[in-house]
């Protein structure tokens, strides 16, 4: 699969988000304030995900609606596989152990993963 850039993440998550195909419009302004870019900016960045096999486009009227080729979930999974094997070897310990060591994980964090693995167990 793909990589995505931090730009099309964001308008991937936005579609996502909106569980309905949308309209460039729609990105746009859910992308204010955030990303504020012209609408000609927008449509091309929905076009290069399109080519991408990220996006789906129909034609309805004079407006393009968009809608997701692949999921959230399954684009964050194999991402997130990637990581782990790239950058830890495919250790979840070693990624635990550095989130915990640079303070993305603290004690809040670790309790809600140990009731995430006690609920994968069926504790």
């Amino acid at each position: 699969m793909k990589k995505l850039g931090d730009a099309e993440l964001e308008i991937m998550l936005t579609v996502w988000a909106a569980e309905a195909p949308v309209t460039s419009g729609y990105v746009s302004d859910a992308l204010k304030g955030r990303r504020d870019w012209a609408l000609p900016a927008v449509v091309t960045s929905l076009n290069r995900l399109t080519e991408k096999g990220f996006l789906r486009c129909e034609k309805q009227g004079r407006a393009n609606l968009y809608s997701p080729l692949i999921s959230e979930r399954d684009y964050k999974a194999a991402e997130s596989r990637g990581i782990l094997t790239r950058l830890f070897g495919g250790s979840v310990s070693g990624l635990a152990a550095a989130l915990y060591d640079g303070k993305a994980m603290g004690e809040k964090e670790i309790c809600e993963l140990r009731a995430f693995l006690d609920e994968l167990e069926g504790k």
